[in-house]
């Protein structure tokens, strides 16, 4: 038991309450809104003898893998990034105490950890359907990439969004096996949110990335017009709910949690200043936990009851 609770604070477990919560509107969009499919191939999976014998059972079935492959995926990130940047995080005083440099997990365990979630991952793919099967690679170079990013260009973050964007167009395939615009809208909600945020907690770090050589927004254009392009991610990422709606054809419950999910943007950008960082971590976790959770239980209730 001491062992898992080591590995889940390695990759900081509580943080998937982020793009956990979309990964459920793409999964259930796809459930309540197949109509809205435009089917660019005919159905993609590895056939009705396979998902059929799971009869009454296979939307369950199909949940708990998503959340797997959720669970799987974000587990590899953040183990093949702790990996990867050991040596930063030994030298910097604010990521010394993290377990790889505090010598809790030996860098070879966090690797084989990393190998064993990107294993199960694409497995569960397999028991999806053959598109989400053959796109998984793709979906693991993404985010494992984003780790070098850091090390040749500032736009890491928008790397990060990119990551974490694709949880409810995921979902929504492993459901329907297509594409379909309203959940890439979604993505495109998290995609600037994520990039957003993540600019705002790299604010704490600006001074180390610029000693050592790291690229980030805040230490390419310091703490002002960080915070600034931090606003205008925000921005677009309000402008995507706000098309998803309209496009989506949604109802009070949808708009009640846009509009709460609109004020906790507007709310971060309150507390953080370019001269007080003390907020930042409430800023970050707090604040768009609550976002990501309350919006998706408003558009669960509109999908649902309206």
């Amino acid at each position: 038991m001491l062992a898992v609770k080591k590995y889940l604070s390695l990759v900081k477990f509580s943080h998937t309450i982020f793009a956990m919560p979309f990964a459920l509107i793409g999964f259930f969009l796809g459930l309540t809104r197949s109509s809205f499919s435009e089917n660019l191939n005919s159905y993609i999976g590895w056939g009705n003898d396979i998902t059929n014998f799971v009869s009454s059972k296979h939307n369950l079935l199909k949940f708990c893998l998503v959340i797997l492959c959720m669970i799987f995926a974000r587990s590899a990130a953040m183990a093949f990034n702790r990996w990867l940047d050991a040596k930063y995080d030994a030298m910097n005083p604010r990521t010394a105490v993290r377990e790889i440099p505090a010598g809790v997990i030996k860098p070879n365990n966090a690797l084989i950890f990393t190998i064993v979630n990107c294993v199960l991952f694409i497995t569960a793919t397999f028991f999806i359907n053959r598109l989400c099967f053959y796109l998984s690679p793709v979906a693991l170079f993404v985010v494992l990439f984003y780790s070098y990013t850091k090390r040749f260009t500032a736009l890491c973050h928008l790397v990060l969004g990119v990551g974490l964007s694709l949880a409810p167009i995921g979902a929504y395939i492993a459901v329907t096996g297509q594409f379909n615009l309203l959940p890439v809208l979604f993505s495109f909600t998290v995609l600037f949110w994520v990039s957003g945020f993540d600019i705002i907690y790299a604010l704490q770090d600006e001074d180390f990335d610029r000693q050592n050589q790291l690229h980030s927004i805040p230490s390419a254009v310091g703490k002002v017009k960080a915070l600034r392009i931090s606003e205008m991610l925000h921005v677009l990422s309000a402008a995507c709910v706000i098309g998803a709606g309209f496009y989506g054809h949604f109802g009070i419950w949808y708009w009640a949690g846009v509009v709460f999910y609109i004020g906790l943007l507007i709310y971060q950008h309150v507390l953080v200043k370019p001269n007080d960082l003390s907020k930042v971590n409430m800023a970050f976790f707090t604040t768009n936990g609550i976002a990501s959770v309350v919006f998706a239980v408003f558009v669960l209730l509109d999908l649902f009851i309206s």
